[in-house]
């Protein structure tokens, strides 16, 4: 479990395809505190180590996760935001994140705010979507590419998130523009409700 408040940024060293399997080698300032078997978030995506050499690591993704997410859009030099797994004796300070990557999204505006930045995002929504509880709501929680984030002006398809100076720095947020693809997690809180309501 994860709390959507990104570490840092991981850089891609090496990609590798083995099958319908992606193997992605990164480099990041925690990774030698990793070990074999340790979940980390990807732009939100739980991954394991299943290897480690000095400052880089390799994760693995399958094709589920590479259908549903980013990853398999990623290159050679790009960043990917990391988070370690949640310690249970520590804060809360983003929301509960599993690490489960819903569905993707695209940024269709992104507008300077006085120092902060203001993103659009839209996502491919259905009816069905919405009965399993994939659906944002106003000041509600929704993590994107890994970041804890309030929703604003959500519709049916889409929802606006504002990113501070901190955030923007720290995290690709930097790097996307509108046409860029982010993954959504939905907030599992949300989900349950929709399942509950459902029976």
């Amino acid at each position: 479990m994860f709390s959507g408040i990104v570490e840092g940024a991981a850089r891609v060293v090496a990609l590798r395809h083995e099958q319908e399997n992606l193997y992605l080698t990164l480099s990041c300032a925690f990774a030698r505190e990793l070990s074999i078997d340790q979940s980390v978030a990807h732009n939100g995506v739980c991954l394991t180590v299943v290897a480690q050499e000095g400052d880089t690591y390799t994760v693995t993704a399958m094709r589920e996760t590479l259908d549903l997410s980013n990853l398999g859009l990623l290159q050679v030099g790009d960043e990917v935001n990391v988070e370690r797994s949640m310690m249970m004796n520590g804060r809360l300070d983003g929301h509960i994140v599993q690490g489960h990557v819903d569905t993707t999204a695209r940024c269709i505006s992104v507008e300077e705010k006085g120092g902060s930045h203001e993103f659009t995002f839209q996502y491919d929504a259905d009816a069905d979507m919405a009965r399993r509880g994939y659906f944002t709501v106003d000041k509600g929680s929704v993590t994107v590419n890994g970041v804890s984030l309030t929703v604003c002006r959500p519709t049916d398809n889409t929802f606006a998130v504002n990113i501070i100076p901190y955030t923007f720095d720290n995290t690709n947020f930097k790097d996307i523009r509108v046409g860029s693809t982010v993954n959504l997690e939905f907030d599992i809180i949300g989900k349950y409700i929709a399942r509950l309501s459902n029976i």
